[in-house]
């Protein structure tokens, strides 16, 4: 009897190491026409990608400020937390693809000469539709993203909503209005003026290119009918500086009636939260496919 308590016990703590794993290929390039280079991505594939020949949903996710295609591979153990999430079958198998950005913010530039945007919507997702066995539909394509991720997550979903069934904001660089305009000029020219626009000051800063592409905006002008097309889950902590324009997201979001899950958690703007976030979005976006 004792023995076989043993066994059992032994044979509970090897399953895990057996357990299935996906694949992670980092650095890959694509060649970009809109970008006038080559654009590194991480893509991580299930555990049977290449013992089957079955397609699988995609779910874009995309790293914050300043880092790159292998943010979410070596903070955010991305590969550690698939795995474990599809094996417990609370996810079903997807492809999980982590392009980087620099620090376009996901976006085309006021003076078009950086057209991040265009390259995401109109050569990315072809290519990875292409090149990997996907599903190549709307219901099976997701976004999620952390910080400037995040803001690109909200950014795509409410302008390409024939893209994305679901959309998965983390600690999301959502800033209202007077928060743009009270920016320290040092801060504004490091980090946005490349985007809306160098030199602007105070009310200046809210151009007509600037409020196309503001996320609060956004939901405040596009219909309830077509927001409603995707899945929203937006969730940042409550030491985090960014939770104001969250919750401001949030209020808006209440206003038009639009469905989504919001959560404000214990914890700051690091990668321990997204880390422990990044569950739940594959949870929630898994549950989009399945729908």
């Amino acid at each position: 009897m004792k023995k076989l308590a043993l066994l059992t016990i032994l044979s509970l703590l090897i399953l895990p190491l057996y357990a299935q794993q996906g694949t992670i290929k980092e650095s890959l390039k694509v060649k970009s026409k809109l970008m006038g280079k080559e654009i590194k991505y991480s893509i991580y594939l299930p555990a049977d990608y290449d013992k089957t020949n079955r397609r699988y949903p995609v779910l874009y996710l995309l790293h914050g400020y300043s880092d790159d295609e292998t943010g979410w591979t070596q903070f955010g153990q991305a590969q550690e937390i698939a795995d474990k999430t599809i094996n417990n079958g609370d996810a079903p198998p997807m492809i999980i693809v982590m392009p980087d950005a620099e620090v376009t913010w996901y976006m085309n530039t006021f003076d078009n000469k950086g057209r991040y945007e265009d390259f995401f919507t109109e050569e990315f997702i072809p290519y990875i539709d292409a090149n990997y066995r996907t599903r190549a539909k709307k219901e099976f394509r997701a976004v999620a993203g952390l910080s400037m991720g995040g803001f690109g997550t909200l950014l795509y979903a409410a302008k390409h909503p024939e893209l994305f069934a679901a959309a998965s904001a983390l600690s999301a660089a959502v800033r209202t209005d007077e928060e743009m305009m009270a920016m320290p000029e040092e801060r504004w020219e490091n980090r946005y003026a490349t985007i809306y626009g160098p030199n602007l000051k105070g009310k200046a800063r809210l151009t007509d290119f600037y409020y196309k592409n503001s996320i609060l905006k956004l939901v405040e002008t596009i219909s309830s009918e077509k927001l409603k097309t995707v899945r929203y889950y937006i969730d940042c902590g409550d030491d985090d500086a960014l939770v104001t324009g969250n919750m401001v997201l949030h209020t808006e979001l209440m206003k038009k009636g639009i469905p989504h899950e919001f959560r404000v958690r214990d914890g700051a703007h690091t990668w321990t939260y997204w880390r422990t976030a990044l569950p739940e979005v594959l949870k929630f976006t898994g549950q989009s496919f399945r729908r």
